[in-house]
């Protein structure tokens, strides 16, 4: 296979990563809005997608460094890693969202880089440090996802305590837009950045092969410093924007009905926590799941009521599928990666 058709093979898969992200993850955005009936269903995926898009775009590339350069070294793997990599990730996607479980595609992604990469590299090809810091990171962020569910809803139960339920609701529903497309933000400018990052990734390791064919595609700064083409930014962008579009109506009615019956107060909290969350880990570098934020915000936004109005149940359907999906994706990446 000639290096163009590699490039144009990882890409197209990375960008097919990209929009099963975006299908997936659209319910943990939309899932409140929806649910308390700020927005119909439609009308907020056109939205929450601009927001994605505008998002993914003009905020920053700061969790592409950390996918493409810091986790493994480009002269330190090959393409197989890559492929294996992103086909593990979409494989398991496809999986959670055929059962209506709302899982996260960083966790599957980076568990499958290391899976791959072990597999066809061996350990020594990966940065333990930085995977240790980006995997403890993961782990972290959904308990900061929930006491900040928490903690802002007690906080607007206090601000709202003497006005009357009506109007109280009126203002909740219009501030949820706004927390929406904050949410929609934050969350392009994360998860736009993995699907740059595997293209880079596997660009940089096709240009070090052939850099004249590779030319025409990507060309490092002087001195091999890193950089993100254009034509990723924006291809990334609207893959991720258009998976929004499709809205994945099987998780929103896990984490917007299942759940509890979500109330605008809710749902404003929930967002707005988890967009201050998101957006602080992407300014940092740090891929994170922006489901397995809001998910436990939805539920610490409930708790602040009565605990007792959350289904633990089902609750405990969504930590069991958030604590399997590293090693999980980690084994798939291995398997993917031998049979490639």
């Amino acid at each position: 296979m000639g290096i163009l058709l590699q490039a144009v093979c990882i890409t197209a898969l990375a960008l097919f990563f990209g929009f099963s992200n975006g299908f997936h993850d659209a319910s943990s955005i939309v899932a409140p809005v929806v649910s308390s009936r700020s927005m119909r269903l439609r009308p907020a995926l056109f939205m929450i997608a601009c927001f994605e898009f505008i998002g993914a775009y003009f905020l920053g590339t700061s969790v592409v460094k950390t996918i493409a350069h810091d986790l493994v070294s480009p002269d330190r793997v090959g393409v197989t890693v890559v492929l294996a990599t992103v086909l593990a990730a979409i494989c398991w996607n496809i999986f959670t969202w055929s059962e209506g479980l709302p899982s996260s595609s960083s966790h599957a992604l980076i568990g499958a880089l290391a899976g791959a990469t072990c597999m066809v590299e061996g350990i020594h090809a990966i940065n333990w440090i930085k995977l240790v810091e980006v995997v403890t990171v993961l782990l972290v962020t959904p308990a900061v996802g929930f006491i900040g569910g928490l903690l802002v809803t007690l906080m607007n139960f206090i601000l709202f305590s003497r006005s009357r339920p009506t109007p109280a609701n009126r203002m909740l529903k219009r501030a949820q837009v706004g927390s929406s497309a904050l949410l929609a933000l934050a969350h392009g400018t994360n998860d736009a950045q993995k699907t740059m990052g595997i293209i880079v990734l596997g660009l940089a390791i096709l240009y070090d092969i052939d850099p004249e064919s590779m030319g025409v595609l990507y060309t490092p700064c002087h001195g091999g410093v890193f950089v993100v083409p254009q034509w990723v930014v924006f291809s990334s962008a609207l893959a991720l924007s258009l998976g929004m579009l499709t809205g994945g109506k099987r998780i929103i009615k896990t984490l917007g009905i299942k759940l509890y019956k979500i109330r605008p107060i809710h749902a404003f909290s929930a967002q707005l926590s988890s967009a201050i969350t998101v957006y602080a880990c992407s300014i940092l570098g740090f891929p994170v799941s922006t489901t397995i934020i809001a998910a436990p915000a939805i539920m610490g936004a409930g708790s602040a009521q009565r605990i007792s109005i959350v289904r633990w149940g089902i609750a405990g359907e969504i930590l069991f599928t958030w604590l399997i999906t590293i090693p999980c994706s980690f084994v798939m990446g291995i398997i993917i990666s031998w049979i490639v």
